[in-house]
């Protein structure tokens, strides 16, 4: 065979390949965009059902009774964590992600069909935190499985690019939960349509949503390193063998804490923020909220492809200098405006450098760990601290509002960037130092 031939046959080869990994990074973003929009109807429409279930004349007690379950439903994280990550490592990322989204189905679709408190009573709180435990379990289980697949499917060259589309579509699950509140505020529904039944609507699409995605994922490949790693040595998946890397569990644990809670005060927490707090009206908040996780939308594969070239840490530096430094003013001069287009520019100015965690975090940690307990690894610590300070994150700070000292919030999250600072100026660069390639 002829040089020009071999090397046509290599280009068609690295052609296929670039092909087969673009389509399985697609098929398993699409399914965690799916997950995310499930999980963020919840608080896109919480506005509209809060009273459906929580009776009560005060809407901030409203508000945080729906944050408080928020809340709770992420004490179900670790436990989906751990049961995902052991059906990942020992049985194979392709399951386990298929049947988180699966879960995921199911709680979308008990909270369409549940009664209100008007009609069962304390019943339907009851089953409504029973469908959130649900999802809970569900997203605990999805963020490893995802992080770990979209890592491992990646080429090493460009592993932060492609890794960062799980925060692509994580956000993207949140960008279309609000486009279908802003179509049916503005096209379909009126006000009263929305708090009398309409916000069942949104979970009835995830619903059947999560079953596109799920037979979508019964045809992804399983990734080289699994099959590998399965070759040399039997799956585990187990807690006993996660224990063998002490000091990469309090890595994830310590560089999540301070990007979690800026995280899901950005997305979660903003959109109760600039009603209850900003002032603005429900259509303003809607569109300030959509446009700003465009923006933080736009920023992930940017910063992603940025750590190939410069490496993990400086990003991760970046992040936790200038969120310590930044988010009191920002969220200080955000209470203090009227302007929804004041408001815009302060929450895109935060997420310039949020965005500097949220785009690699998943690489990073699935980089800390080899192959038979990656999934356990990246999954289990990292719900475990979003349980603790992401999850709880909203309902800090409506408690905090309640006690009159909204302000004591800025300082709390400043603080917990500030934690994580201190790990990411001592921990390696897992770019230049990765566990990728280790099939223990």
């Amino acid at each position: 065979m002829t040089d020009q031939a071999i090397k046509s046959a290599d280009d068609r080869f690295d052609i296929q390949d670039m092909e087969r990994r673009i389509k399985a990074i697609f098929i398993g973003s699409i399914g965690n965009l799916v997950e995310w929009y499930d999980f963020y109807a919840y608080t896109a429409f919480a506005l509209y059902f809060a009273p459906a279930f929580f009776p009560n004349s005060d809407p901030v007690v409203q508000q945080l009774n729906a944050a408080v379950l928020f809340a709770a439903t992420f004490l179900m994280r670790p436990l989906g964590g751990w049961l995902f990550g052991f059906i990942a490592d020992r049985y194979g990322r392709r399951l386990s992600l298929t049947l988180s989204v699966v879960c995921m189905c199911f709680g979308s679709l008990i909270i369409a069909v549940t009664p209100t408190y008007a009609t069962i009573g304390f019943a339907a709180p009851a089953i409504l935190a029973l469908a959130r435990i649900i999802e809970g379990l569900s997203l605990g289980g999805e963020y490893g499985a995802s992080a770990t697949y979209l890592t491992e499917v990646a080429d090493p060259k460009h592993r932060g690019f492609y890794s960062s589309f799980q925060y692509v579509t994580l956000i993207g699950g949140q960008l279309t939960a609000i486009m279908v509140l802003l179509l049916l505020q503005k096209v379909f529904l009126t006000p009263e349509q929305l708090k009398d039944w309409g916000w069942r609507i949104p979970f009835v699409i995830g619903a059947l949503l999560a079953i596109f995605a799920a037979v979508m994922r019964r045809n992804l490949h399983e990734t080289e390193a699994f099959e590998e790693a399965k070759k040399l040595t039997k799956p585990t998946g187990s807690i006993r063998g996660l224990l063998k890397y002490p000091r990469e569990l309090l890595l994830v644990v310590g560089l999540t804490a301070g990007g979690t809670a800026a995280f899901y005060t950005f997305t979660t927490y903003m959109q109760t923020f600039v009603k209850l707090s900003v002032g603005l009206t429900e259509d303003q908040t809607t569109t300030v909220i959509f446009g700003s996780l465009i923006f933080a939308t736009l920023l992930q594969p940017i910063y992603g492809a940025l750590s190939d070239r410069i490496g993990r840490k400086p990003l991760l530096i970046f992040f936790g200098a200038a969120g310590t430094l930044a988010t009191v003013p920002i969220l200080t001069m955000l209470q203090q405006t009227k302007s929804p287009f004041t408001a815009f520019l302060l929450i895109c100015a935060a997420w310039i450098f949020v965005a500097g965690y949220t785009s690699i975090n998943a690489v990073v940690k699935a980089e800390l760990f080899p192959t038979n307990v990656r999934a356990l690894g990246v999954g289990l610590p990292y719900a475990i601290t979003v349980s603790l300070f992401g999850g709880t994150a909203p309902a800090v700070a409506l408690y905090f509002k309640t006690m009159g000292h909204e302000d004591w919030f800025y300082y709390y999250l400043s603080g917990m960037i500030f934690l994580s600072l201190l790990i990411y100026a001592t921990m390696r660069d897992t770019k230049h130092a990765s566990a990728m390639h280790r099939h223990e």
